[in-house]
């Protein structure tokens, strides 16, 4: 019997480290994360939706050179709880006033090799986020993978870019999640039984991006993007913390957009005092003219960025109450870049001879107008780093608040654009900006994961393929605008630049300056959508600094850029009404006491039924409706539009029709 008794007590020992289970659920309850310790301490976790199955058993961990386990041998030493609900604010946003509610799991881990590890995890009713805080004995630590998987239980449709460490401007495609190779995050999928959800990470502030690779069938692992030497993070001392790895969960695809998980996971504001030097803004800029070909980056007979010209753009931008002229083109280095053997590095104090910055800065100032800088770095970060002080200094001091960066081409030494050492320095610049008190807006950038929480002078970036592509390429196709809010718009906002109203190119293509400078011109370019959806894009591609990316010269005139110069970049609050993935959105924004609505479809024409219960109660407002013609299709007749004017209220129900390709925007503006 004694014999018996032993042996019972050592097998409920091994069964209950076997099944070693510490759970954290939702503050609704609907979602549960659980971490699993089996016999050997490795660990894995599982998540459930409504009780069902939603992420199997995934492995955790990490692998280090040198041999340190940092996988497995674990013990639980303690576990802790907290919870948190608090409603907290931002300068600027889609939404000014964001709620965090949530329950906190802290694991406290060790083992045998005196590695401490807290497997920290938040649950939200949206979704949850977890990331390692781990501490250990080494001197130094060299991680050379990652195992964080993600065993999603059930196959489903998914929309993705490649995974890829050097470029965003990629297609996004859709794909049975099983049969997707590899992406990048934000990684979007729909389960089978319905449930949407988006993989991506949060507050990445000293590690690689994180990709996605498929390592059979619905299994996905974490994929680093490595330093020229193959590792993948490194860090002097013993201690390091991961980005938050993060799971949006909703019932409807719209649910997904509304979300603030990925904002409430980072660092609340660390910038102090007045913040309002950091101001949301609609801009027009000399570069258009550069990508259809007809102007220069270069001081030649084609230059684009000339006190001249630039004198226009401020008057533009003055008689339509727009705040901002960004400038592409102005400095010294333009004329080098790209040429092996001839390369000057760009200088960011010595502007071209036929660009008189102070000149331009006084003009504008007179005229009530900002001018936007831009820093064009052709991913030289080394010669970047070695000017950024200086170059912000000079910046400020010349009334400039704010900079366009750009990243185009290879960095120096082999480094990968979303390695370590990028994301090292793209935070550098947003510090050192935030010092100077100007704001920035990151072209070929790192993936935006939420810092614009704790650094909100950090304001918009690229990240995918921009307006750009239709100006020298085959063009975005029709769906990409309905695949860019639910994939890469939720990892913040996009400085996309819409708002091309020659969508066919037709002034330029013949246009006697024109020389085509891009390999991909094939000489059909064109925009792919609908000049309606064009002005919808203003409001359905969200961005702090929204820019009306067309020549001047075409907006002159025109009845539609009315809706442009009512509307206002700097929103209080957004909803997305309805939507589905590359199919159909609809988004409306309130800016002071103004409401605007986008809707864009893809190839397909549709019409929604959107009732107006999102106006305030008791008034009514005159709402201006910018709509496709009744002949209108993105591919045979892109620029029929009609303009029609409404009385409506919060108890009226509309019909928003659009055509093959096309979109609707409407302004409501208070009568009383």
């Amino acid at each position: 019997m004694k014999n018996v008794f032993y042996f019972a007590i050592m097998l409920l020992c091994v069964l209950s480290s076997c099944a070693s289970k510490t759970e954290v659920a939702s503050p609704n309850s609907n979602i549960k994360w659980s971490l699993i310790l089996d016999d050997k301490g490795a660990m894995t976790y599982q998540v459930t939706v409504n009780n069902q199955p939603f992420i199997l058993p995934s492995a955790l961990g990490f692998e280090e050179k040198s041999g340190l386990n940092l996988k497995d041998g674990f013990q639980v030493v303690n576990t802790t709880f907290d919870s948190q609900d608090e409603t907290w604010t931002q300068p600027w946003g889609e939404n000014k006033s964001i709620r965090s509610h949530y329950n906190e799991m802290a694991v406290n881990l060790k083992n045998g090799e005196g590695v401490k590890l807290t497997v920290r995890v938040r649950v939200f009713d949206d979704g949850l986020g977890f990331r390692y805080e781990y501490d250990t004995p080494a001197d130094s630590l060299l991680l050379m993978d990652e195992y964080t998987s993600f065993n999603i239980a059930e196959d489903g449709t998914s929309w993705s870019i490649p995974a890829e460490f050097n470029t965003y401007e990629l297609l996004y495609r859709t794909m049975p999640l099983s049969e997707m190779p590899d992406a990048n995050t934000p990684m979007t999928f729909k389960t089978q039984s319905g449930i949407y959800a988006s993989i991506h990470e949060a507050a990445l502030t000293d590690f690689p991006e994180m990709c996605l690779k498929n390592v059979g069938g619905t299994s996905l692992k974490s994929w680093l993007a490595a330093w020229p030497d193959k590792v993948k993070a490194r860090f002097d001392g013993g201690k390091f913390q991961t980005p938050w790895r993060s799971i949006q969960i909703a019932d409807k695809a719209v649910g997904l957009i509304n979300s603030g998980l990925i904002l409430n996971l980072n660092e609340p504001c660390v910038l102090e005092g007045d913040l309002s030097w950091i101001r949301p803004m609609k801009y027009v800029g000399v570069w258009w003219g550069m990508h259809l070909g007809i102007e220069s980056w270069v001081i030649n007979d084609r230059h684009g960025a000339t006190t001249e010209n630039t004198k226009k753009y401020i008057d533009f931008a003055a008689a339509n109450n727009i705040e901002g002229v960004l400038v592409e083109g102005w400095n010294q280095g333009w004329e080098t870049w790209g040429r092996p053997g001839e390369y000057v590095p760009f200088d960011f104090t010595k502007p071209f001879a036929d660009f008189d910055i102070d000149e331009l800065a006084r003009y504008a100032k007179e005229k009530g107008v900002e001018l936007l800088g831009h820093h064009e770095t052709g991913a030289d970060i080394p010669n970047y780093e070695a000017q950024l002080d200086r170059a912000y200094q000079w910046t400020k001091e010349k009334g400039i608040n704010h900079v366009k960066t750009g990243y185009a081409g290879g960095i120096p030494g082999g480094y990968h654009r979303h390695s370590q050492y990028a994301v090292r320095h793209y935070r550098k610049v947003v510090q050192t900006a935030a010092e100077h008190k100007i704001t920035i807006n990151a072209h070929e950038p790192i993936k935006d994961t939420g810092i614009r929480r704790t650094y909100p002078n950090m304001m918009s970036r690229e990240g995918a393929r921009g307006m750009e592509w239709n100006a020298w390429s085959e063009g975005n196709p029709p769906e990409h605008y309905e695949l860019l809010p639910f994939t890469r718009l939720l990892s913040g906002p996009m400085d996309y630049t819409p708002g091309t109203f020659d969508i066919l190119l037709e002034n330029s293509k013949n246009h006697p300056n024109r020389i085509p400078w891009n390999g991909n011109d094939k000489g059909n370019s064109r925009v792919n959508t609908t000049l309606a959806k064009q002005i919808a894009n203003w409001v359905v591609l969200y961005s702090p600094v929204q820019m009306a990316s067309d020549l001047i010269e075409h907006y002159e005139g025109h009845p539609a850029f009315q809706f442009f110069r009512d509307f206002d970049a700097d929103c209080d609050w957004s909803e997305a009404l309805q939507g589905e993935p590359g199919e159909f959105i609809a988004v409306v924004r309130k800016a002071k006491d103004k409401y605007f609505l986008g809707a864009t479809t893809n190839k397909e024409a549709r019409s929604l039924e959107i009732p107006l219960s999102f106006l305030e109660e008791g008034k009514q407002y005159k709402a201006v409706i910018y709509a496709d013609g009744e002949d209108a299709n993105w591919e045979t007749n892109p620029t029929s539009y009609r303009i029609e004017e409404k009385i409506l209220t919060c108890t009226d129900v509309l019909i928003v029709a659009m055509a093959e390709g096309g979109g609707q925007a409407i302004s409501f503006i208070p009568m009383n």
